[in-house]
């Protein structure tokens, strides 16, 4: 067993912040470079070439990339031999981000209630996910989450009869109706299966996979390629303004799910797709 302070996390996660909103990861800008140099509409290329300048003025001089530093989602897989000593690990979590979007300067847009709308002022409660693997180590991710995409994502209980069809369909469906909304070029992140609230999951936990590491199975990497290349056909182009650069990857995360179902997911991201992880 091997005891882990929860002050160590509150200062890890507190990093993290400030790192995943002034530095993009480096599959993220390698990608919106090789498509700045595939595009072939002007007014595109010039999009993507501001948003290189941008990513790099926000890492040179420690500034958000954008505007919008999000809501703090806190992903942990913690080892089945860590005990945490020193207070509430959920505690830890949020004095972390407190602190983290204090000292970084960061914008604070979480509100305290959905209907009321009063800014907790500290851009907590963060959204946090708990995986429990093997080992004695916990894996801390976050990934800040702006909502101009996150309000463009859905989910749909297809039916079993829909098949692929309806699953490529929904995809193509949920990216059209976005557009220009959640500032192209995306990352769309999809899940397939389990259940209603777990294929949500799904889709979130795909945009934190690295955009140059491709689902494993064959058939799933085959359909990244497929939908990559059939949404980058829609014509929205960065920001929505022609081209042929609407998304710069598609991963795909799947599960078990029941005979009577086929749940799917769609969990857009714009081209500031933030995350940064440690261990510790």
């Amino acid at each position: 067993m091997r005891e882990i302070d929860v002050g160590l996390v509150s200062k890890t996660i507190e990093k993290l912040c400030i790192e995943a909103n002034c530095a993009l990861p480096c599959d993220v800008k390698k990608s919106i470079l090789d498509f700045t140099e595939t595009e072939v509409s002007p007014i595109a290329k010039q999009i993507l070439k501001d948003i290189k300048e941008n990513f790099e003025i926000a890492e040179k001089e420690n500034m958000p990339i954008c505007q919008d530093t999000g809501m703090a989602l806190v992903f942990l897989k913690i080892g089945q031999d860590v005990h945490f000593v020193g207070g509430s690990l959920n505690d830890a979590v949020n004095e972390g981000v407190r602190k983290g979007y204090k000292k970084g300067y960061l914008r604070k847009s979480v509100v305290s209630d959905p209907i009321e709308r009063i800014n907790t002022n500290d851009n907590t409660p963060a959204m946090i996910y708990t995986e429990i693997v093997d080992g004695k180590n916990v894996e801390i991710t976050v990934a800040p989450k702006g909502f101009g995409s996150e309000n463009m994502s859905a989910v749909k209980m297809l039916k079993p009869s829909d098949s692929l069809e309806g699953v490529v369909n929904f995809v193509l469906e949920t990216v059209e109706k976005a557009g220009a909304n959640p500032c192209p070029p995306i990352v769309v992140g999809v899940g397939i299966g389990g259940t209603f609230d777990k294929v949500t999951l799904l889709s979130k936990k795909a945009l934190i996979r690295p955009l140059n590491k491709r689902n494993p199975n064959p058939f799933y990497k085959n359909l990244e390629d497929e939908l990559l290349l059939k949404i980058n056909n829609l014509g929205i182009g960065p920001q929505g303004l022609g081209g042929k650069t609407t998304a710069l990857c598609v991963n795909i995360e799947t599960l078990p799910t029941h005979i009577a179902g086929l749940p799917c997911a769609v969990n857009i991201n714009c081209h500031v797709t933030r995350h940064k992880t440690e261990v510790i």
